[in-house]
């Protein structure tokens, strides 16, 4: 049995050796000038073109509605033979690839259209859904008033399939969040949802603008479970089709599906190019940098988000910041998860300047808000002594010591989760994976980008095995199935 100590021990010497290797400085030499004008913008919102963002913001919705829909009957059809097949390695791998990826990966082949935006959320979408409706049905109780020898199928669609119905409609609201957090980002590839009014806005310094879109981002997500009314599903997603539907698409040309199919083909094999030059090219000076990148941003940015998660979740407990406190804390924590960590870094970028530091903070600022919120849940319901002590006395003494394998749970889950954000960053000029991708994609190496794409796929299951093997040999308890904690969002 591997003690938590060990790990600890473990992961702050990678942490230390991470920040050896990494660039944190901050590249501009005056950032309050841009957080002073950002501010400015924070207390005059400028939703001067009221028209343009309602089509934004319908859109994003659109995308995500259509996407998650995508994602979740694919993942249903799939979920039955989840463990009787080699659907899981499927699944792992379709869901490994960020959907930022995947968009740029379907450019070439369904150009910037909405269907490119769909099939990216659906895509990885569905290997997610699959995985966690396969639990699902496999912990609903089996036993019902059937003779017996029924057929698998049958007991799957009149016993297990109606108890697992209610767990599988909250995981899709979840998943719809995370969806519609996907669609906003996919704004940055060109795609006409608030992402690209995000991006529009700062690079024209028009911070007014840019906080009204960060504004609607949260209008969407924060109610979520108010305007989501399941019995207008099929309304909502025929009212998303039609939407995408008028979008303009530009024309690719004929037999783009086959300059795709070829230009994935290695290059030695397609034009007899030398194969020395070629995986040095991919593998020395793209993949093992980036990897490296990766791998150095992902850590530091666990170990931030286990600390502010620490720090954090006391702040949605009664019984250590009050009720009031409590309210004001379970808001700061909403807002902080509910902005994707792509545009946060984006948004620091602008602040600090290129380098790692705006990735790590975001990425350890939305997942240690995700942790602090799920921890501080179950550490406000947890059962408590008349003569408990209050206060920060309650939290150091008493819930963290609790709640310390639970906390060890929640960032081993958000580990894979990190890595995988942690290469899109390079998307934004930082050097991890997705500069690569990005490159490679901008001059047409689609052979290059598949490559990085199966490194990417490689490093996020080492890192999701070896997160389970230690949740399994640390013994932290059953499994959590909350939300947030076994999604990739």
């Amino acid at each position: 049995m591997i003690r938590r100590r060990h790990v600890l021990a473990g992961f702050a010497a990678l942490t230390l050796l991470a920040v050896a290797f990494a660039d944190l400085g901050a590249a501009r030499p005056d950032p309050w000038l841009t957080l002073r004008a950002i501010g400015a913008g924070l207390l005059s919102p400028d939703f001067g073109d009221p028209w343009g963002l309602a089509r934004a913001t319908g859109l994003t919705v659109a995308f995500a509605v259509c996407g998650v829909a995508l994602g979740a009957v694919a993942g249903l059809l799939m979920a039955p033979l989840y463990h009787r097949t080699p659907v899981p390695l499927f699944c792992i791998t379709i869901r490994a690839v960020h959907e930022l990826f995947w968009a740029l990966l379907l450019l070439g082949i369904t150009g910037l259209s909405p269907l490119t935006g769909v099939l990216a959320i659906g895509v990885p979408y569905a290997g997610i859904f699959a995985k966690v409706f396969a639990e699902y049905l496999e912990e609903a109780p089996g036993t019902a008033p059937l003779p017996r020898g029924v057929p698998f199928v049958v007991q799957l669609l009149w016993v297990r399939l109606p108890q697992a119905l209610p767990m599988m409609r909250t995981y899709t609201l979840y998943r719809l969040e995370c969806g519609l957090r996907s669609s906003a980002v996919l704004g940055f590839i060109g795609l006409p949802t608030l992402g690209y009014q995000l991006e529009t806005a700062f690079r024209q310094g028009l911070y007014g603008e840019a906080v009204a879109v960060l504004l609607l981002i949260l209008a969407l997500i924060l109610p979520l479970r108010h305007w989501v009314i399941w019995r207008l599903v099929p309304l909502y997603l025929a009212a998303s089709i039609a939407a995408l539907a008028l979008v303009p698409t530009p024309p690719m040309g004929a037999g783009a599906v086959g300059r795709f199919l070829t230009g994935i083909v290695p290059a030695p094999l397609r034009t007899g190019a030398d194969w020395g030059v070629w995986l040095d090219t991919v593998f020395v000076a793209q993949a093992l940098p980036g990897s490296v990148a990766t791998l150095v941003v992902s850590q530091i940015a666990l170990a931030g988000a286990a600390v502010l998660a620490a720090a954090l979740f006391p702040l949605i407990v009664r019984r250590v910041v009050g009720r009031v406190g409590a309210a004001l804390g379970h808001g700061v924590l909403v807002v902080l998860r509910s902005i994707p960590d792509y545009m946060l870094a984006f948004v620091l970028l602008q602040i600090l300047g290129p380098s790692m530091l705006p990735a790590v903070l975001a990425l350890a600022l939305h997942n240690g808000a995700i942790v602090a919120h799920l921890l501080g849940r179950q550490a406000d319901a947890l059962p408590q002594r008349t003569d408990a002590p209050q206060g920060l006395t309650l939290w150091a003494w008493d819930l963290f010591p609790r709640l310390s394998g639970a906390f060890w749970a929640l960032c081993l889950y958000r580990w894979e989760i990190i890595l995988r954000d942690s290469a899109i960053m390079g998307l934004l000029g930082i050097g991890t994976l997705g500069f690569y991708v990005q490159s490679n994609v901008a001059t047409l190496r689609m052979d290059r980008v598949m490559a990085l794409l199966a490194v990417c796929v490689l490093l996020t299951l080492l890192v999701d095995t070896l997160s389970r093997r230690l949740r399994a040999a640390m013994r932290d308890g059953p499994a959590l199935r909350i939300e947030g904690a076994n999604g990739m969002c």
